[in-house]
């Protein structure tokens, strides 16, 4: 929709209020609302002042005033309010200069968007990002001075095997939740209620299943959109999600790894260019590729571990991302092969279906800077012809030790990611789309509380090993 069907169709349906999406730094959405007189056809040139202050990873309060415009073509009703709401996305703006604010994730999303269409190469760039989740029913956690845990339940989770009351069975195991049918996956229903949500604001959905874990672990799969786009629906997706969830008395965490000893939940990020509706990833080379996928595999595999500290962004996501378990930490890349960080989709023989899947990206990322970085690591590889190497099709697990530590992997903290992305991260500056200024910003602030503020506390399992020592 343009500004003016949108003020048509908040008339037509009888909108009450508006409400201003934006992302923070670290990849939670914010919003303000506003009753439904305040929007004019100006709205969408001169935006709403804001305090972004307080806003993570945002201005210092020297420089705390904000603009939001919305953009007319997120416009959706959101089916949780009482009171009858249109909800747009908006782009944050510099009340002074009228510029575009550069720590704005979603104006980051855009740069990384014109800056491949600027460069020849492609005019799109299409994402298909797999979010998986859990739904659990109770969760309880605290952190002071003396004292520190965590508890978490779901009637789905195997641990209740052995409860006495009401206990009905029918409980996936550990490591074999993909794909039981009802009454084993306690969720279809409440997963079938989400997809039909996302539907209703606008979400192509394609599939919907139980994943690996116990306990409520889930992923609904979207369709493939345009790099803004898809960010802008994983947003909604995650929304929608905790909201449906909540509505039936249950919670969502996108967390990477909340329970021990079973999978943790990924972001496989399905990728590829296209140009005037040219599939450009399609070609007689291996799996079916191009030169220029094979190039853009390069750069994926030679920036991943920078890549790392922006889509596996939090310290519980190397908790996931450990060599030997579940998670694609071997960069190396493979046709069919879940084990390698870099997979080449064979389900279809079709050009438009060739695309090349990252697997390391966890749902704890911001979405806006995690394609933009994925997009800009990949563009890399196709202008400086970065060569993949070899591709792995051995089961990776099943390789001597001799023969594994010829594969290099992904960094095993988030300290060592940030490191990485301070050492770097030039290919991330190209065509303005990254600042300095906002990388800088981006690794203190997660230095400073999240990897630090982890550092300075002992862990509850400390206890179990050293108390007596």
């Amino acid at each position: 929709m343009n500004p003016k069907e949108v003020l048509a169709f908040a008339k037509e349906k009888e909108i009450r209020q508006f409400d201003l999406r934006f992302t923070d730094l670290p990849g939670l959405s914010q919003h303000v609302s506003y009753p439904i007189s305040q929007l004019t056809p100006d709205s969408f040139e001169e935006g709403f002042g804001i305090d972004g202050s307080s806003i993570r990873g945002w201005a210092a309060i020297n420089e705390s005033d904000m603009l939001l415009v919305p953009d007319a073509g997120t416009a959706f009703i959101d089916p949780f309010g009482e009171i009858r709401t249109l909800v747009m996305a908006s782009d944050v703006i510099d009340p002074i200069t009228r510029q575009h604010y550069e720590r704005d994730p979603r104006w980051i999303a855009r740069k990384a968007e014109m800056y491949l269409k600027n460069s020849g190469l492609a005019d799109t760039a299409y994402f298909g990002a797999e979010a998986e989740f859990f739904i659990f029913d109770n969760v309880r956690f605290d952190q002071n001075q003396h004292s520190g845990f965590y508890f978490i339940d779901a009637e789905e989770g195997r641990w209740n095997s052995g409860r006495e009351e009401n206990n009905l069975g029918y409980r996936p195991r550990y490591k074999e939740g993909y794909f039981p049918v009802p009454p084993t996956d306690h969720y279809q229903d409440l997963r079938a209620e989400m997809v039909e949500t996302m539907i209703r604001c606008g979400i192509h959905i394609e599939c919907h299943h139980h994943e690996v874990a116990t306990g409520g672990q889930c992923e609904i799969d979207q369709r493939f959109d345009t790099l803004v786009k898809s960010a802008d629906n994983m947003m909604l997706y995650k929304y929608v999600i905790r909201n449906v969830a909540n509505q039936y008395g249950k919670t969502v965490t996108f967390m990477p790894k909340p329970l021990y000893g079973d999978n943790g939940s990924g972001m496989h990020t399905h990728q590829s260019l296209w140009k005037d509706g040219k599939a450009l990833f399609a070609g007689d080379m291996y799996a079916g590729l191009s030169q220029m996928a094979l190039w853009y595999i390069g750069g994926l595999l030679k920036h991943a571990r920078a890549l790392s500290a922006i889509i596996a962004p939090t310290t519980n996501s190397y908790k996931r991302l450990v060599p030997g378990y579940e998670a694609p930490v071997n960069l190396a890349y493979s046709r069919r092969n879940r084990s390698a960080a870099v997979r080449i989709p064979m389900y279809s023989a079709s050009p438009k279906a060739k695309r090349v899947e990252f697997r390391p990206p966890d749902p704890s990322s911001n979405p806006y800077m995690a394609f933009a970085a994925m997009l800009m690591a990949g563009l890399d590889g196709v202008l400086n012809k970065i060569d993949a190497g070899e591709p792995l099709d051995k089961d990776i697990y099943d390789l001597s030790p001799e023969e594994i530590k010829q594969v290099p992997s992904m960094p095993g903290s988030l300290e060592e990611a940030l490191d990485c992305l301070e050492d770097d991260h030039s290919f991330l500056l190209k065509g303005d789309v990254f600042t300095e200024e906002l990388i800088e910003t981006f690794i203190n602030y997660k230095r400073r509380h999240e990897a630090d503020a982890i550092r300075l506390r002992p862990h509850p399992y400390e206890f179990a090993l050293y108390y007596d020592i």
